[in-house]
């Protein structure tokens, strides 16, 4: 059937909303059509993940939408830029690089979008709510609004996510409808111990073993018999979208669609069946490791991006302490989080223990790390997997517990008793 344009599409397309939405427009009806899509349905918001200054083409297209004074029609905040816009001159990041970065952080601003710089903007005070529409783009942002908040999205790709925030429709397809919702996988825990799944490190490991097993596919998670915090759930969706494409998980009993296992379902037969144990989750926590032992240059966290309660629960790990001086200890949050953390007294504890925060941006996004950064820790499984070919440098996953350790003593060493249990 052929798209179907509602009287206000019409009247974008016909130029009365100026050239900037009638571009966006014809952008949003072409990939209406490449998707199958028979009509458009509105938003109540967007999230922008081609605000990343990655090379010209996006540089360009940002600049020329402004240029034609553009302006979103839905709120709309911003992912991660290419540079803490404050703070970068004290980083490897090339001037040219930093001058295009800024330009194009300006281009976004300049069509009306919050400036949020966060990958993470769940956790901003006002974020979708169950049934809503929304075009979010970065991968674990679009996982979280579909599988903890309930929202709806499909996988927005950059370029794209602005014209749905400039027109305030989408294709009608993917995760946008019900049926397409269902859960296709099932995955059932057994045998794991409660001490494990209570842990924060359980969650990243979990999700890079549900990503590889999903792929694209909607997972059912069962058998969880612990009740998980939402930066748990941020980990467990984040790790899935990078080691697959997972852009929605059905936990049973905690994720708004998946009250019991057929509910996740929607009563259909699940196209594959797999039991989780220990010994298989064992084997994705190795997989998350080039590094064991050695001397440890740096330790990141904050990826996604660490939120308030996170600053909370690192503090008192870090009081008394200090970093070993070969080590750099790095964590990347939003301006929000992190103003919110000083105010509470959390950063100074960090820097006592020489460690820094930068902002608005991502290590994976910006050119900013310097040159001889060879071994690297986190407790994140998205850096995990990303770091060895984004960074070219060998990594190290542990638990928030093992980064601070090993920051001490200037070497990768690993707690594994929880594990091994």
């Amino acid at each position: 059937m052929p798209l179907s344009l509602s009287a206000s599409d019409e009247s974008i397309r016909a130029g009365e909303k100026g050239p900037a939405a009638r571009l966006a427009l014809s952008i949003v009806t072409r990939m209406a059509e490449v998707f199958g899509a028979t009509e458009l349905m509105d938003i109540t918001g967007a999230h922008i993940d081609s605000t990343i200054y990655i090379g010209e083409a996006g540089l360009e297209f940002a600049e020329r939408l402004a240029s034609l004074d553009a302006r979103v029609v839905v709120p709309t905040t911003l992912n991660v830029s290419g540079l803490d816009e404050h703070h970068w001159q004290e980083w490897a990041v090339p001037t040219d690089w930093a001058e295009k970065a800024a330009r194009q952080m300006a281009a976004y601003r300049a069509m009306g979008c919050v400036p949020t710089w966060t990958c993470a903007p769940y956790q901003l005070d006002v974020r979708p709510q169950f049934g809503q529409q929304i075009a979010w783009g970065e991968s674990n942002a679009i996982v979280f609004a579909n599988s903890v908040l309930g929202a709806r999205t499909e996988r927005y790709p950059d370029l794209l996510d602005i014209c749905c925030a400039l027109t305030g429709r989408v294709p009608a397809f993917g995760l946008h409808l019900t049926d397409n919702r269902a859960g296709e996988v099932l995955l059932r825990l057994r045998d794991v111990p409660a001490s494990l799944q209570q842990d924060d490190s359980f969650y990243p490991v979990l999700g890079h073993l549900v990503g590889k097993i999903a792929g694209d596919r909607v997972p059912v998670i069962d058998g969880l018999i612990v009740r998980p915090n939402e930066d748990q759930l941020k980990a467990l969706g984040a790790a899935a979208a990078s080691s697959g494409a997972v852009a929605l998980f059905h936990l049973v009993g905690v994720t708004p669609e998946a009250s019991t296992t057929e509910h996740a379902l929607q009563g259909r037969a699940p196209t594959e069946k797999r039991v989780i144990g220990p010994d298989d989750l064992r084997a994705a926590r190795r997989e998350l490791s080039t590094a064991d032992g050695e001397a440890l240059d740096l330790v990141v966290l904050g990826s996604p991006h660490f939120s308030l309660a996170e600053f909370r629960r690192l503090a008192p790990l870090l009081a008394g302490q200090r970093v070993h001086p070969n080590v750099q200890f790095l964590v990347t949050s939003s301006r929000i989080m992190t103003e919110l953390a000083r105010s509470a007294g959390f950063l100074a504890t960090l820097e006592a223990f020489g460690g820094r925060v930068t902002v608005d941006t991502c290590i994976l996004a910006s050119p900013m790390l310097p040159a001889g950064i060879e071994h690297l820790m986190s407790n994140s499984a998205k850096y995990a997997y990303y770091a060895p070919g984004m960074l070219n440098a060998r990594v190290a996953f542990g638990s928030l517990e093992d980064c601070v350790r090993s920051a001490v003593e200037g070497r990768i060493v690993r707690d594994d008793s929880l594990w091994n249990a």
